[in-house]
């Protein structure tokens, strides 16, 4: 036993070794001995603190009648006598432990025989409280259990800071089994540096007891030579006395994270910079000045020093493209931007100076960018000051206006990837802005080419609709308005219907109207719900009236002597329709348009209780939606307030008459819209009029194959068999392997990467499209399988076999959908085995 460590705490006084720690701190044992006649003769402290008898009382007394039971005291004096006959006994017995209750107690005793000085013969007896034993074994149980399972790095050191146990985890990283790292230290897991930095902190928890939560290590594992970063945790261990007998390391692998953050923040500075960008480019039309305020931004918040190049036939106002296809145009350098030196730049084999007019030769790296169109790194010339440059074009609708180049002094960060595309998206702003000049000079054309891009288109189809429609511009002066309606096909044969008018006319509102009417058909090609949809639709608008948010072509054709009305206010209002061709059920979401007006068959025409919401552009409210379900040949009428609204007629007078016009909702739709237009006073020159009329012709339920699938491997032959049966009964056999392949393709997909059931639907209408539904959230991706690579293909099968193809959420989780042509259409099928070939 070692002499050190003595502990002198209240009412204890024992030796004990520090390190290692002793099972006996935890278990604690008592002893005493019998006599020649069978009673106590010794009763050490610690059996009086577990029996609760004084050694006085103790002492003389006979063990048999003390502790045990009176219908076992018989047997127990027969154990005794053997025992003092040379036999040695183990058991439990029940014991009265010494709290104030005097609950019972169970002992594990060992008595072993014994001789005295005279030979007579004596016993020895210990006891140890089974409860602490049991105790013992259960936390043993639940430490191994933790140790083993946890997902993080997890090490046992020893005072010395030597490893004394490693889990799984550990041994994964840095090779080998968990034993192989015990008696390790930190300089077997870390570089020299990092090493004694970690030790000198192990020693400081050890010797403080402080614990340490979330300190960055940094090193590498084997067989990488990847910098690898850790968070640990430090604290000290004790034993059951409390006496400290190592460190507990606890540890996980935030190399990703610290990535992640990384790359956030520099997100941040470069959305920061395009923020900033937004509010400062384009405040003028002046070709030099936007050049200019375009180097105010970047110098030197992106680079150190940096040249725009403008075409000189820009400048002279020729109106055709201003640079030669190779590149080799004469260009004129308009501004220059240094952070660094008042030295010019060197764009070339000699200076170049600011107003000069020169052309790059055919072999440069600029000539080159202005030639593709794409930008190029220019390399650093030996002993110079740059050591880095992009050339990037400036491109504004297709149309190279110039160059600009970006370039970084010795001692700063090269250019990377992402200031590579933050340089193409600056240079692509200031060129946006220097090509208006163009467009200012173009106004009347570009106008005329908005009003045609604008017209409704003259027959739209959807599923399960039979739809006619009608526009009538309120002033042929202005050739452009504010209203606008729209019919977009949604996957499973689901349509959207929009109706919406931008307050305000002429030039500026037709832009504002155009901006909303393509956002709203992107927002529907991305599947969202109708009160998504506006509340997208919503934010866009509320960006309209601001200086950076009107578009630039608006600014330049509407601009007015004062500054002051480029902050217009811009708002609409819109109602948004999703039709289902399968349930005939329709989700409506109003945002402060008029009223959608229903007519069923059978039934007088009413206007639906839909709540109005907001009109565009307001913000702070959200929109709610509305779900009804249609009977089959029901009439849906969408309008703007031309058609219901005139100075001469209010509001209130113009509905009634719009709902009682519609009287024979039965004639051919064609019909029902003349009949509305000649039957109402519209006075449509005071106004725009837009009608948007659906009839709903559902999709028959022998259209529809619906089947649930079991989670589990073998629902995959399952589906085929579905999808094959189907088919087979709508004599579609000629779809029957390509859509076999695919739906296979989708529901392991599904079992794969989803949740919950699947369901798998095939709807059949104009075209084929099968669905997969399943509870997960997360959504399909496709990717770039390599060829060594066993798996990875199955979306890009989907897009080569498929005429279109894409996931949506829904209330439960999602689907993916395909859409295959019919047989009979313009479209041929792609052969399988050749689609499947070409992935490889």
């Amino acid at each position: 036993m070692s002499d050190h460590g003595l502990s002198d705490g209240p009412g204890d006084s024992m030796w004990q070794s520090n390190p290692p720690g002793s099972l006996y701190d935890y278990v604690k044992v008592a002893s005493f001995s019998i006599g020649p006649d069978g009673l106590v003769d010794q009763w050490s402290l610690r059996a009086e603190r577990i029996f609760g008898i004084p050694a006085e009382r103790a002492l003389g007394m006979d063990p048999i009648a003390a502790f045990m039971a009176p219908e076992l005291r018989e047997r127990g004096q027969r154990k005794m006598a053997e025992i003092l006959d040379g036999r040695e006994w183990t058991g439990v017995i029940p014991i009265r432990m010494p709290d104030a209750e005097g609950t019972e107690g169970l002992a594990e005793v060992y008595v072993m025989p014994t001789t005295t000085e005279d030979g007579e013969r004596a016993a020895v007896c210990i006891v140890v409280d089974v409860r602490t034993l049991r105790a013992i074994e259960t936390e043993l149980a639940a430490s191994q259990s933790i140790f083993g399972q946890t997902p993080f790095g997890f090490l046992l050191l020893d005072t010395d800071l030597r490893v004394r146990r490693a889990n799984e985890r550990i041994a994964t990283i840095f090779g080998g089994t968990p034993d192989d790292h015990r008696g390790r230290d930190v300089h077997d897991y870390l570089a020299p540096p990092e090493a004694e930095r970690v030790a000198a902190t192990l020693r400081r928890v050890l010797e403080t007891g402080e614990s340490i939560t979330d300190m960055n290590v940094t090193g590498f594992v084997p067989g990488s030579d990847e910098r690898c970063h850790w968070s640990i945790n430090l604290y000290r261990v004790h034993s059951g006395t409390g006496r400290p007998i190592g460190i507990a390391w606890l540890g996980t692998d935030v190399t990703a994270r610290r990535a992640a953050a990384r790359e956030a923040a520099a997100a941040r500075r470069n959305l920061a910079l395009l923020n900033d960008a937004g509010a400062r480019i384009g405040n003028s039309l002046d070709l030099e000045t936007t050049a200019r305020e375009l180097l105010d931004v970047v110098v030197p918040g992106f680079c150190d020093l940096a040249t725009v190049d403008l075409y000189q036939g820009l400048l002279v106002g020729d109106e055709a493209t201003p640079g030669r296809a190779d590149g080799s145009a004469e260009l004129r350098r308009v501004a220059f931007a240094s952070a660094v030196s008042d030295t010019p730049f060197v764009g070339g084999p000699a200076p170049v100076a600011v107003g000069a007019v020169h052309h790059y030769r055919f072999t440069s790296p600029c000539a080159e960018a202005l030639r593709m169109a794409r930008p190029q790194h220019i390399p650093a010339e030996d002993g110079g000051l740059i050591q880095s440059t992009l050339a990037v074009p400036m491109v504004a609708h297709d149309t190279v206006v110039g160059l600009v180049q970006f370039s970084r002094t010795k001692g700063s960060e090269p250019f990377g990837e992402r200031d590579r595309a933050l340089a193409m998206e600056l240079a692509s702003r200031a060129a946006v802005c220097i090509d208006n000049a163009r467009l200012y000079r173009r106004e009347h054309e570009r106008a005329l080419i908005l009003q045609r891009s604008l017209l409704p288109p003259g027959d739209p189809v959807a599923s399960g609709l039979d739809i006619a429609c009608r526009y009538l511009p309120g002033n042929a002066a202005t050739e452009v308005g504010g209203d606008w309606f729209d019919v977009i096909e949604l996957p499973g044969h689901r349509t959207a219907l929009v109706v919406g008018d931008v307050m305000g006319r002429g030039l500026r509102a037709a832009v504002a109207m155009g901006e909303l009417r393509t956002a709203v058909r992107t927002l529907a090609l991305l599947d969202l719900e109708p009160a998504e949809v506006l509340s997208a639709l919503d934010e866009i608008a509320r960006g309209l009236g601001t200086q950076g948010g009107i578009p630039q072509a608006a600014r330049t054709a509407a601009r007015q002597p004062r500054d002051a009305d480029l902050s217009e206010v811009y708002l609409a209002t819109c109602v948004y329709v999703v039709y289902d061709s399968v349930t005939r059920r329709c989700t409506f979401a109003n945002a402060g348009h008029l009223p959608p007006v229903l007519v069923e068959p059978g039934e007088s025409a009413l206007m639906l209780d839909v709540p109005p919401g907001m009109p565009l552009g307001v913000g702070g409210e959200p929109f709610e939606e509305v779900e009804v379900e249609l009977p089959e040949g029901a009439l849906l009428a969408l309008y703007t307030d031309g058609l219901v609204e005139s100075r001469d007629h209010p509001l209130d007078e113009g509905l009634q008459a719009f709902v009682g016009a519609l009287t024979d909702p039965s004639q051919p739709l064609e019909d029902v819209c003349d009949h509305v237009l000649n039957t109402l006073d519209t006075h449509h020159g005071e106004d725009d009029i837009a009608l948007l009329m659906a009839r709903v012709q559902g999709l028959p339920s022998d259209s529809v194959g619906d089947w649930t699938l079991a989670r589990e491997p073998r629902s995959v032959g399952r589906a085929r068999e579905y999808a094959r049966g189907q088919l087979q009964a709508w004599d579609l056999e000629p779809l029957v392997d390509t859509t076999e392949l695919l739906v296979s393709e989708l529901v392991t997909n599904a079992l794969r990467y989803g949740e919950g059931e699947i369901r798998l639907r095939l709807l059949l209408d104009r075209t084929l499209v099968c669905e997969v539904w399943d509870a997960g959230l997360v959504q399909p991706r496709r990717r770039r399988a390599r060829d060594t690579d066993e798996g990875g293909r199955g979306l890009q099968l989907v897009g080569l076999l498929s005429a279109a193809w894409g996931s949506r959420r829904t209330p439960r989780g999602k689907t993916v959908w395909f859409e295959l042509p019919l047989p009979d259409g313009e479209s041929g099928l792609t052969d399988p085995a050749e689609a499947l070939l070409s992935l490889f």
